[in-house]
């Protein structure tokens, strides 16, 4: 067997934890999903904002998210799908579940990747843990005028 010395040894094995603690210390508090930038939305192709209902506002427009389906699948046509999205939330409504569900449906069929503003860091919407839901059209309310007359029992 080969014998190394003891200070060869020693110097090696401090090498070898100096180098793991300089890793280490690369990749502390870091993430690939996170991203800690006050102003990045020039970064984005497109930047949406979350509305009432699960609707949102593309292009300064309040669109039900089969209508925001349709707008993606038109560009598509087009040739000009952006790759990254930003969803933000607007002056009417914070980003919900819902809106979260609908992006990740939007990001399954049209292969962008959307990132969302919370609370002023950035994230990306995973498509594995955030359950996609089938994109619907916004329906109202009903208003009084529009309800169905009670039922008279006679």
């Amino acid at each position: 067997m080969i014998r190394f010395s003891t200070l060869l040894s020693r110097a090696a094995a401090a090498i070898l934890l100096g180098s793991m603690l300089v890793l280490a210390g690369c990749h502390s508090g870091s993430t690939k999903d996170k991203v800690r930038t006050a102003d990045m939305k020039s970064q984005f192709d497109t930047v949406i904002q979350a509305y009432k209902s699960g609707q949102f506002v593309v292009d300064g427009a309040v669109l039900s998210a089969l209508d925001t389906g349709s707008h993606f699948a038109y560009l598509k046509d087009q040739g000009k799908l952006p790759k990254t999205i930003l969803l933000e939330p607007s002056d009417d409504s914070k980003i919900r579940k819902q809106h979260l569900q609908y992006m990740a449906r939007l990001q399954i069929d049209y292969g962008f990747t959307v990132y969302y503003d919370d609370g002023g860091e950035l994230k990306k919407i995973s498509v594995i843990d955030t359950k996609a839901r089938d994109l619907e059209d916004y329906k109202a309310p009903p208003k009084a005028a529009d309800a169905p007359p009670p039922q008279q029992h006679h």
